[in-house]
């Protein structure tokens, strides 16, 4: 299959009063459609890992390929727009915004883009917000839905610009289990049904073993990468 990601000898250093590398030749490839999970302890370098891959920091040295193009080399406007058309991410904190609705947040990315918010545009949304089971919440605000409806919300809006790729950082850190079950069974519904893929940064085990593939981090170093 296709590589929707891949680093080459990926290395990051930190510069400051004291100089620090977390990151050491990290040599990864992710095929398209599949479903994985970045496990480690706190430190071992794996969200450095995950915002390098999707652009938000440039690696130190190394080179690092989104559906065969090689973002390091690209300036922020080039950055910006991979990124936009290829990525979507969720994070631990859903970072929806209260003042505005469900829907009016799922929508959001469509307007970030700068791209008329037309008929099939509110369509697709409606899709995603029923996708992720929230149709009778669409309209409250944010600050109005449970932890879990939120985390949803964002799942839906990760997915509005029809990413190739979705970026799971800690997606299920503020959840209770009851919560964590639900998020993983939309994620691998998204998985199947769409063949997103899907790399999922966690420290629960539960989460990462139901994933198709484990890669273990530890002191900036890829220890373990087992295919399920």
């Amino acid at each position: 299959m296709p590589e929707a990601v891949r680093t080459v000898k990926v290395c990051k250093i930190f510069e400051g009063a004291v100089r620090s590398q977390v990151l050491f030749d990290i040599d990864l490839s992710f095929e398209q459609g599949t479903f994985n999970s970045i496990i480690g302890p706190s430190g071992s370098g794996k969200s450095t890992l995950m915002n390098i891959i999707g652009t938000l920091d440039r690696p130190t040295s190394g080179e690092v390929y989104l559906s065969g193009t090689r973002t390091e080399s690209l300036d922020n406007k080039g950055l910006s727009k991979l990124r936009n058309k290829e990525i979507g991410f969720i994070f631990q904190f859903h970072y929806l915004l209260p003042e505005f609705t469900a829907i009016e947040n799922v929508i959001m990315p469509q307007r970030i883009l700068q791209r008329k918010v037309d008929d099939k545009a509110r369509k697709r949304a409606d899709e995603l917000i029923e996708m992720v089971g929230l149709s009778k919440v669409k309209n409250n605000l944010s600050t109005k839905m449970s932890g879990g409806q939120q985390q949803r919300t964002a799942i839906a809006r990760a997915l509005m610009n029809s990413p190739k790729v979705i970026l799971a950082d800690e997606p299920t850190g503020n959840l209770d289990s009851e919560n964590s079950d639900q998020v993983y069974r939309l994620f691998r519904e998204i998985n199947e049904r769409l063949g997103t893929t899907f790399i999922v940064v966690t420290h629960d085990r539960r989460i990462a073993e139901r994933t198709d593939r484990i890669v273990e981090m530890k002191d900036g170093r890829v220890l373990l990468d087992v295919h399920r």
